[in-house]
C-alpha cells in the first residue's frame, strides 16, 4: 500500500481518511482539491489537472484523495489500492454544513489559498444525487480494475475506523 487513490462524494471524509493514512503510512498527502481551485474559486484547466496528477502519481508513494472524474483514470491506474468511501448522502450532507461553519470565512486545510468555505446549491445538489448519479459509475470502474489492485468499499463510519484500525506499518513493505 504505496499509491492510494481516495474517492467519494463531498463530505464522505476523504481528506480526513487521506491526513490519517499519510500519518500512519508516512507517505505524502495530495488534496485535489488543494490543487486545482486557485484563490477566489477559479478552477485550474483540465490539462494542468492531467499534467499535476501524472507528477503525483509517477513518484514512489502517494495518497490523493479527491474525485474529478474526468481524469480519476490516472490515478486509478497508477493506484495499487483504492478506497471509495461510500457513505450515506444524510451524513455527507451533514459533514458538509458542519465544515461550512467550522470553517466559515477561513480556508480549509484541505482547500486551495484564497478558498473561502462556501456552500453552493449546486454543490448540495451534486452530494446529495452523488448515489444515484455517480455511484453506478465508480463502482463500474472499480470492478473494470485488474485484480492485483487492492480495493477497499467502505459504507460507514465503523467501517472506516476498523480500516484505520488495521491499517499498520507492515502495509509499507
Amino acid at each position: 500500500m504505496r499509491k492510494i487513490a481516495i474517492i467519494g462524494s463531498g463530505g464522505s471524509g476523504k481528506s480526513t481518511l487521506a491526513r490519517a493514512l499519510g500519518e500512519r503510512l508516512q507517505i505524502d498527502v495530495y488534496h485535489l482539491d488543494a490543487l486545482f481551485w486557485k484563490p477566489n474559486w477559479e478552477g485550474v484547466p483540465k490539462e494542468e489537472q492531467r499534467d499535476v496528477q501524472l507528477n503525483i502519481v509517477s513518484k514512489d508513494e502517494w495518497i490523493c484523495d479527491g474525485n474529478y472524474g474526468g481524469t480519476m483514470e490516472i490515478r486509478l491506474d497508477a493506484a495499487d489500492t483504492v478506497i471509495f468511501l461510500d457513505l450515506p448522502r444524510a451524513l455527507c450532507t451533514y459533514r458538509v454544513f458542519k465544515r461550512a461553519v467550522q470553517y466559515r470565512n477561513r480556508t480549509r486545510p484541505d482547500m486551495g489559498e484564497g478558498c473561502k468555505e462556501r456552500v453552493s446549491l449546486t454543490f448540495l445538489k451534486w452530494v446529495w444525487n452523488y448515489p444515484k448519479e455517480k455511484r453506478p459509475e465508480i463502482l463500474r470502474r472499480l470492478n473494470r480494475l485488474p485484480e492485483e489492485k487492492k480495493v477497499y468499499h467502505l459504507t460507514s463510519k465503523k467501517a472506516i475506523a476498523r480500516f484505520l484500525t488495521n491499517i499498520g506499518s507492515e502495509e509499507r513493505v
